[in-house]
């Protein structure tokens, strides 16, 4: 039994070396949208040979469009599985049950000219280590093995079941997580170990994303006066997306968010059009994220944002007749709240003050996270994680004595929460 910290924090300092090695690996592999297969079998090995139960489960779209979370993908599921690896108890029940998840799926790393090391080579300067997806999440991954891998070497026996989940598409459906709790593998609690910077997510916004095609009439640019150019015409439509953004922070703002100065986001993320610097480009397509206040319909927003932009189309001539095809895809996600006062808040807020002697702050977060997926299905749960910079962006890095930090606070909060036999 774990009597007293001390056995912990020494067991859980004993692996550091190892729990730094294993973020590298794990920060190795290029695990973007549809290449998860590898880093999701090395998952997999690495649980089944901490003793646990492990599975490896497939995402069946088809078995998910019931639900209020699910994403709609442009891609397959072949070889792409999402992980489980459970610590089962025996005996009478004496806690809670609790799933630890993360997502091991990350962004594209973007040039990576523009990176000062190779993002799939993670490195150490000082007390960051820099890579891809280290911080967002393979960080928090990396805490939760490690919380319950020390409390395991320990002879540790709970008193109620452990998951640890790892999981694929976060970063756009979250069809993994809807996946993984669909197929049966619920609990009384979840902890998903975001990077935080050791903050509570209590509130979250919804998300959508879109896809806008416009139709030019193209021609030789020596004949430019008398073609339609898609590009430009696109350009008039992500403009209009641009006042919408600041039409809805204009609205009144969910409580969760009045603090915020602008909460609700809308980004062009990706635009594609012409095939030729001498021919008027015939199409034009780009892709936007629209964020809205927990509690709104995803679909009442899409229809808002259709509207919005086919009255900017008919303000143009050639657009009023020539309307942009708009799709919906990806992220349908409705918004996320959690009560200050559930048990799972106060316990990582009180085990978080134990170890660090601070109070947690709470967050309301302007993205999304899976969290809204537990949501559905009635399951409290938070984000907490470690900190660091530059998520989604070039020199990605995770704070390291954060990571140790929240690693100790996961395998505390383990033992309040599941209760040591």
């Amino acid at each position: 039994m774990v009597r007293n910290n001390e056995q912990l924090v020494k067991k859980l300092d004993e692996l550091w070396e190892e729990e730094k090695l294993f973020l590298k690996t794990l920060g190795s592999f290029p695990s973007t949208l549809g290449n998860e297969t590898e880093v999701q079998e090395f998952v997999y090995h690495y649980l089944q040979d901490m003793g646990l139960q492990t599975e490896s489960l497939k995402v069946d779209p088809e078995l998910l469009k019931k639900y209020d979370n699910f994403g709609k993908p442009e891609w397959s599921y072949e070889d792409r599985p999402v992980v489980v690896g459970q610590w089962k108890s025996s005996g009478p029940k004496k806690g809670k049950s609790l799933i630890l998840q993360s997502h091991m799926d990350v962004v594209n790393a973007g040039p990576e000219e523009q990176w000062d090391t190779n993002p799939y080579s993670p490195v150490i300067k000082g007390d960051n280590m820099y890579g891809r997806g280290l911080l967002d999440m393979k960080g928090g991954f990396t805490a939760i093995v490690f919380a319950v891998k020390a409390l395991r070497n320990l002879g540790v026996e709970l008193g109620a079941d452990l998951q640890i989940q790892s999981v694929i598409e976060e970063e756009c459906t979250g069809n993994g997580a809807l996946a993984m709790l669909d197929q049966g593998y619920t609990a009384e609690g979840a902890l998903i170990p975001e990077p935080t910077h050791m903050r509570l997510v209590h509130s979250q916004l919804g998300v959508l994303w879109l896809r806008v095609k416009v139709k030019g009439a193209g021609a030789h640019v020596e004949r430019a006066e008398n073609a339609q150019n898609a590009i430009l015409k696109a350009q008039k439509l992500m403009e209009s997306l641009m006042h919408y953004r600041e039409h809805i922070n204009s609205r009144e703002k969910h409580p969760d968010f009045a603090h915020h100065p602008h909460p609700l986001n809308v980004n062009i993320g990706t635009i594609e059009g012409g095939n030729w610097a001498s021919s008027v480009p015939t199409e034009c397509t780009f892709e936007a994220r629209v964020g809205f206040y927990p509690g709104t319909d995803p679909d009442t927003v899409q229809e808002e944002v259709k509207q919005w932009l086919w009255d900017a189309a008919n303000e143009d001539e050639w657009l009023k007749d020539a309307q942009p095809d708009i799709t919906f895809f990806g992220f349908s996600a409705p918004g996320y709240t959690i009560s200050k006062q559930e048990d799972v808040m106060e316990q990582v807020t009180s085990t978080h003050y134990a170890v660090t002697g601070a109070q947690a702050e709470n967050l309301a977060f302007t993205a999304t996270t899976d969290l809204r997926v537990f949501g559905e299905f009635n399951i409290p749960a938070t984000c907490y994680g470690p900190s660091g910079g530059n998520m989604h962006a070039p020199n990605e890095y995770i704070e390291l004595s954060s990571l140790k930090t929240v690693t100790r606070v996961i395998a505390e909060f383990i033992l309040r929460w599941c209760e040591e036999k």
